[in-house]
């Protein structure tokens, strides 16, 4: 006679390699050009080697300012939003868990008593009975064998979920790494102007005082002494909004930190933060496949894929096994003495005849593969864009700075031409109103677009998937579990 327990070895080898009626999952043709956009309003991208160096290249490594770093490390640390989606990794690493667990057999030890009334009409003696048992059993309770793989599609969709959260936390990372130092720079480059809009109003003060005592004397009229005044309290409006802006910008750095920043990590300007390494994107778009959110998409993509093999295999019977083994008796003394061993084997297979509901299943989870095809082409599509962006700015700011610095000069010049002619009597005070507003305005230009110079460096690092940490066990993991 066939002992249950026999079976155990054999059914769990069938359930563990048991084929999968997944559909074969082949990779999309990414639906973006093969290589970068070139024209007037492109730089030249250069190559690289690898393709993979700014993926791999550490955030510490792109941004050589001690300072930055320092603060980036207290964000990594301490930010909200990346710790939720650590969090999120790690649920979705023990759901995977489960669900692997169920290509298992779950064994159980039970011990169980009953006593029974029999009535004298029902008994086979004419008479009333008690009648008392107590089971002492190591069994496995309906264990479904995996032989059609829908077990195993339900674990690779699981892996592929928690693989997309690890890409998901990645981004995250990319992200909030990319954010600070946005965060940092937009600091640096209020507070310079700040000092500037100081300066001009110090500057402003000491012309209305001098307008002032010319107006005393006669020298000049109430005209250009109001003219005076305006500028100063146009200075004074600038300096209050830049005071804000300021307060602003360290209040968006503290949240982004998740924790109060150091007064003294804090840049006083622009000049003072060395500015980010260069990266070259190379001349191939392949390098967006790497990309932390395109990766996720094709993990979730993987996963639809695995849904249709268990749609599919709802259709085939389910086989279950239910077995248990261990000894019976009337009394407890007598539970584990000799001949008191018993056994119970219940095979089961259900054939599914009619049920409508695994068809609208199966439909439902073809068309959620084409919708998750749809979604990862939409990401490179979007990631393509944001690179080509990136590089149209790259290639036209360095122009615009220089032609905000040479204006800056020539607008210098002009002011104090304008302030000597004006000393002369030569010329009348709207003249030297008109330069010190111009080089006011040109001056707050050049240091926004050195704000924005280095900022879009920062976003070129980041839109090329740099400044997430390599997620190499993860995938070493998806490989080792892929089957």
């Amino acid at each position: 006679m066939i002992k249950p327990l026999s079976l155990l070895p054999a059914g769990l080898a069938l359930g563990l390699v048991g084929c999968t009626l997944a559909p074969k999952y082949q990779q999309p043709a990414a639906p973006v050009p093969a290589e970068w956009p070139t024209g007037p309003a492109y730089a030249e991208t250069g190559t690289v080697k690898n393709p993979q160096e700014i993926r791999t290249l550490p955030w510490p490594d792109f941004f050589p300012d001690e300072g930055l770093r320092r603060v980036i490390a207290l964000a990594l640390e301490n930010n909200r939003d990346l710790q939720l989606a650590a969090l999120n990794v790690q649920r979705a690493r023990a759901i995977h868990g489960i669900q692997r667990a169920a290509l298992l057999p779950t064994v159980d030890a039970v011990g169980r008593m009953s006593r029974q009334r029999t009535p004298a009409d029902l008994s086979s003696s004419g008479r009333s009975q008690t009648t008392e048992r107590w089971d002492a059993n190591l069994g496995v309770a309906s264990w479904e064998i995996d032989f059609f793989g829908r077990l195993r599609s339900l674990k690779d969709r699981a892996l592929e979920e928690y693989l997309a959260s690890e890409q998901a936390h990645r981004s995250a990372q990319i992200m909030l790494v990319s954010s600070v130092a946005t965060a940092y720079l937009a600091l640096a480059a209020d507070r310079e102007s700040l000092t500037l809009a100081g300066d001009t109003l110090q500057t402003q003060q000491d012309v209305l005082r001098l307008a002032q005592r010319r107006f005393d004397l006669g020298l000049v009229t109430e005209l250009d002494l109001r003219r005076a005044q305006t500028q100063v309290e146009t200075a004074r409006g600038d300096m209050a909004d830049l005071t804000r802006q300021v307060a602003q910008d360290e209040n968006a750095l503290n949240l982004l930190l998740g924790t109060p920043c150091s007064p003294e990590l804090l840049p006083p300007n622009l000049a003072a933060v060395q500015p980010p390494a260069g990266v070259q994107p190379g001349l191939s778009s392949a390098v967006l496949l790497q990309r932390p959110d395109v990766l996720q998409a094709e993990h979730l993509l993987k996963a639809a894929n695995a849904d249709i093999g268990a749609a599919r295999a709802a259709f085939f019977p389910r086989i279950s096994l239910t077995t248990a083994i261990g000894t019976a008796s009337s009394d407890l003394s007598g539970l584990f003495k000799s001949g008191a061993g018993a056994w119970s084997y219940a095979p089961q297979i259900v054939m599914p005849i009619f049920d409508a509901r695994t068809w609208s299943a199966h439909r439902a989870a073809k068309v959620q593969q084409e919708i998750a095809v749809k979604q990862y082409e939409q990401a490179i599509q979007s990631a393509f864009r944001e690179v080509a962006d990136t590089l149209a700015f790259r290639g036209t700011v360095d122009e615009r700075v220089a032609a905000q610095q040479s204006l800056v000069e020539a607008v210098t010049a002009t002011s104090r031409l304008a302030t000597s002619r004006y000393d002369k009597g030569i010329d009348s005070y709207l003249g030297v109103l008109d330069a010190q507003r111009s080089l006011y305005t040109a001056r707050q230009g050049l240091v926004f677009l050195q704000f924005a110079k280095r900022a879009n460096d920062v976003r070129l690092y980041a839109v090329l998937g740099g400044g997430g940490q390599p997620t190499e066990k993860v995938e070493t993991l998806a490989k080792s579990q892929a089957h």
